[in-house]
């Protein structure tokens, strides 16, 4: 995990304060200048697992800094490093799916993945419910941002499905399905990004109108049930779902804008 001084940590969300009353090219650049070294971790880690040049992925990588810089809310309380990783991993990632770049993932990881996505269903069935990543990340002995990572490198890498040899690399050959790029891996990095958008929402809730939306949307519980479960009555169930969706909507809104 990158870790940043507390002085530069202050500094940046100073500025990441100014941008979102201002957005100015300006400040813009100050934040990618400030933010570089999280671009040049993530890189210099990707450029280990492939065959694209370190400065190319570095460059890529500042897109998806430039994203976060833009979707980023200092309102919601979180660290800028935190939620701008996964975009500059993403999009470093699309870049080498579009590319047709044959990523070298770790056996450790692929062991993980596959560990994980049994433990879902156990821990689905235990709970009665979808388990939250941090869940499943907690069950396999790893960070929340290991497994988040494990995740993104699996469902990004390329899909081998045709035989047809397209050219020949100095291990070894590279087929036409190498080249291809996954769409559907687009689609769940989008959903992977609005789960972490919707995480952080939640977390700002107080504590029985978060246990209430989970109780109610997430666990698809009667709000009778919700309500024994909470320790209140169906109708504080009921307002405090009210409030919390407002809640969510004015959070979120920023995001999605």
């Amino acid at each position: 995990m990158t870790t940043q001084s507390p002085s530069l940590g202050i500094q940046i969300m100073e500025v990441l304060i100014a941008y979102s009353r201002n957005p100015t090219l300006k400040l813009r650049n100050q934040l990618v200048e400030l933010n570089a070294g999280l671009v040049r971790q993530v890189a210099h880690r990707i450029s280990r697992q492939c065959c694209e040049p370190y400065e190319d992925l570095e460059q890529v990588g500042y897109l998806g800094l430039i994203r976060a810089i833009e979707r980023f809310n200092p309102q919601q309380g979180s660290a800028f490093s935190s939620f701008a990783i996964p975009y500059i991993r993403g999009e470093i990632l699309h870049y080498l799916r579009d590319r047709g770049s044959v990523m070298r993932i770790p056996r450790r990881w692929q062991d993980l993945y596959t560990k994980g996505k049994k433990l879902r269903k156990e821990l689905a069935q235990t709970l009665g419910r979808q388990p939250r990543e941090s869940e499943i990340a907690q069950a396999l002995g790893i960070s929340s941002q290991e497994w988040n990572e494990c995740q993104l490198a699996l469902q990004n890498r390329l899909l081998v499905s045709l035989d047809a040899t397209v050219n020949q690399a100095h291990d070894g050959m590279i087929s036409f399905g190498d080249t291809l790029p996954d769409p559907k891996s687009q689609g769940q990095q989008k959903i992977q990004e609005d789960r972490l958008q919707l995480q952080k929402a939640m977390s700002q809730l107080e504590d029985k109108t978060k246990a209430a939306i989970e109780c109610v949307f997430l666990w698809d519980l009667p709000r009778k049930e919700a309500a024994k479960r909470i320790g209140i009555s169906p109708m504080t169930v009921t307002r405090h779902l009210q409030k919390g969706l407002d809640q969510l909507i004015a959070l979120l809104r920023p995001q999605a804008a």
